[in-house]
């Protein structure tokens, strides 16, 4: 039996697309194909000639600046959701940010200002913008976000960050709690480890990645494209039944405490 996903009508926001290679970017790709119309929001004006490329030529797309930790920036941001959409059926949460002092020495030196930092960009937003797009989001919406298994385990150098992830993945319960009987889902996906920006920023990243892939279950690593089809069935209506999960898609490689023979 074939499935095809048809998303037309149906309405985005995805949130903190860097470039090509943001897992935010593998998500919002599938839902333009399968006809969804779709908003982006960028941190920062020097990311905006970068989404500007990426969406040129999209019908149904537009972009807006939006400072996450920002009460303004979200009211503006979903004041033009309003405008455009008129609703909203998705949002995907790809936001996520530790200064990289915090990352370079060791988690016991992490200060106040860094963790505070960590939290409120990393998972925090994740509260606030769903708290933004409630009453936007039609029955059988659906909110995802971008997790890692750092928060289940420790990963050298990942400090603060594993930390924020953690509270990442408990509010993303505690909001499937909430919205729940509206029939909004919420769920965050935790991608293994890939070469987008946000993954080279964590020091000695690129022997954790070859790392990573060599211990698998696969024997390989899970790809941006993998990231972006579990996206779009927990959006869509095939995921109708999940909720307050965090769903991996990393080869395996959480499983795997050796390498396999």
């Amino acid at each position: 039996m074939s499935v095809t996903i048809d998303l037309s009508g149906k309405t985005a926001l995805v949130m903190g697309v860097a470039n090509a290679r943001s897992l935010g970017w593998a998500i919002a790709e599938p839902l333009l194909q399968a006809g969804c119309r779709v908003g982006f929001s960028y941190q920062g004006e020097r990311l905006r000639g970068e989404l500007e490329k990426l969406t040129a030529g999209r019908e149904g797309t537009w972009i807006q600046q939006a400072d996450a930790t920002s009460e303004e920036d979200l009211t503006a941001l979903f004041a033009r959701v309003r405008e455009e959409f008129g609703h909203l059926d998705y949002l995907v949460h790809s936001i996520a940010y530790a200064p990289r002092a915090a990352m370079e020495g060791r988690f016991i030196a992490t200060t106040p200002e860094d963790w505070n930092t960590a939290l409120n960009v990393s998972a925090y937003t994740l509260v606030s913008t769903a708290r933004h797009a409630e009453p936007l989001l039609r029955p059988g919406g659906s909110i995802v976000s971008l997790t890692y298994h750092a928060s289940q385990q420790v990963v050298p150098k990942y400090n603060v960050m594993g930390v924020a992830k953690a509270a990442l993945e408990a509010a993303t319960r505690y909001l499937a709690a909430d919205l729940g009987k509206a029939d909004v889902r919420v769920n965050t996906i935790s991608a293994g480890a890939m070469r987008t920006v946000a993954a080279r920023s964590i020091p000695g990243f690129s022997g954790l990645y070859d790392e990573a892939g060599r211990r698998a279950a696969l024997g390989r690593h899970a790809t941006p494209e993998e990231v972006g089809k579990l996206a779009l069935f927990l959006l869509s209506d095939l995921g109708s039944g999940v909720t307050g999960q965090t769903v991996y898609v990393d080869a395996g490689a959480n499983i795997m405490t050796m390498p396999l023979e």
